[in-house]
């Protein structure tokens, strides 16, 4: 995987500008091995429930990052250790959360990348409720179904088609 997010941000100031290309603000923390990863979005809306995540994350990731817009809560967590093992054995790149996950540890040790934007210990509610394959609101960048993701050391990128 040979990009870098600043080059990309370089190489490509117009689509900054009108917006086909987006920053991510500063706010997500980083997990799991894998600093730098990349690939198409595959999008969730959810609140505080993660039976959606856990259900996309045991269907194979082909090289797809997760986002999951949990709405920004910092009450409950939505990923953990166990769906952090499933997102690294079924093929997906990476797993952006916005909101909470937990077993810091256990995701550290997987070979996934993971950005969230706090910990939290409890669990989350189980009773399915969200939506997928929608456009979503990440920290106030949309991201919709097939944008791609590239995250590393320095930042996440949203862009609308495959640049690097």
């Amino acid at each position: 995987m040979s990009f870098a997010t600043t080059d990309i941000c370089d190489d490509n100031p117009g689509l900054l500008e009108d917006g086909r290309l987006a920053v991510l603000p500063p706010v997500f923390k980083h997990f799991g091995q894998n600093i730098k990863f990349s690939g198409p979005a595959v999008t969730l809306k959810v609140f505080e429930d993660n039976v959606l995540v856990r259900a996309t994350l045991e269907t194979p990731g082909n090289g797809s990052v997760l986002v999951v817009d949990g709405g920004g809560s910092l009450r409950r967590a939505l990923v953990g250790g166990q769906l952090a093992v499933l997102a690294q054995n079924n093929g997906w790149s990476g797993v952006i959360v916005n909101g909470c996950v937990r077993d810091a540890d256990e995701m550290n040790a997987c070979a996934v990348g993971i950005r969230a934007l706090a910990t939290h210990p409890q669990r989350s509610n189980r009773k399915g409720e969200g939506e997928r394959n929608l456009r979503v609101d990440i920290a106030g960048v949309p991201v919709s179904p097939g944008n791609w993701i590239y995250a590393d050391a320095d930042g996440i990128l949203v862009a609308e088609q495959q640049l690097a």
